[in-house]
């Protein structure tokens, strides 16, 4: 089952605060190639997992989606998500993203971003993805890079004045558990290496269309703490899309 760290009210207080919730996609570092690496949107019906404030769900729904169903652990999500929500062709239910049980067929573009990481086992709900796409139905997600999350304590090595140094990468192989702290409280991450990610897609019936490790957008990097962004990768996104190792 999914930590659920954004229903407590310091933690999502300042969850509100960063600059991708208060400027939504445009000041996400890695929107400008996740948009790429999303097929036509026009007419179909899209499943967002881990859907947060409803960015991508709003996106999907002014290029033209049939419907859009966002799925969020947090009730304290989806309340902003509605909030910010006029549309009638976007729903948001409440869930973790291991309990959808979709219908076969029931969808045309499956989007999540970076949630992947924060769960146990996802190789059940890639095959839940894949049975609930229509054939050839695209899967584009976004990960915390392996790279990233490999160390556990996600920060950087600094001198004796507080200059970083370097990313620290350790136990890359050692694929469990991590714990970080992230906007002042500690949470659960799960590591898993590039060939895990892009193996388990191939094995749950997957054919990879796309992988990119971005680099930040340009017009970002004179935010703080953005040209460190260039020393390492920081995220991984895939496009995959289903293909004949499970069918409906």
């Amino acid at each position: 089952m999914q930590e659920n760290r954004y229903d407590d009210t310091d933690f999502f207080d300042r969850y509100k605060q960063m600059a991708r919730s208060v400027g939504g996609l445009q000041a996400a570092g890695e929107w400008h190639e996740l948009r790429k690496m999303l097929p036509d949107l026009q007419g179909k019906r899209v499943l967002d997992l881990g859907c947060g404030f409803g960015w991508h769900c709003r996106y999907a729904d002014e290029q033209g989606a049939q419907s859009v169903i966002g799925i969020d652990i947090s009730g304290k999500m989806l309340q902003e998500a509605r909030a910010r929500t006029t549309s009638s062709r976007i729903k948001y239910m409440q869930m973790p993203i291991e309990a959808i049980d979709f219908p076969a067929a029931s969808f045309d573009v499956v989007i999540s971003s970076l949630v992947f990481h924060y769960l146990d086992s996802f190789a059940d709900v890639y095959e839940k993805i894949n049975r609930c796409l229509v054939s050839k139905g695209d899967f584009v997600f976004s990960v915390e890079h392996p790279i990233f999350t490999a160390q556990g304590s996600q920060q950087w090595y600094y001198d004796e004045k507080g200059v970083p140094l370097h990313w620290p990468v350790d136990h890359y192989f050692a694929e469990k558990e991590r714990k970080a702290i992230f906007l002042g409280l500690e949470v659960t991450k799960y590591h898993r290496t590039l060939t895990t990610y892009v193996n388990t897609l191939i094995q749950c019936g997957f054919e990879i269309t796309r992988l990119v490790e971005p680099k930040p957008a340009f017009d970002l990097m004179n935010e703080p703490g953005m040209k460190d962004e260039l020393r390492r990768p920081m995220m991984l996104l895939i496009a995959a899309r289903k293909g004949s190792i499970i069918d409906e």
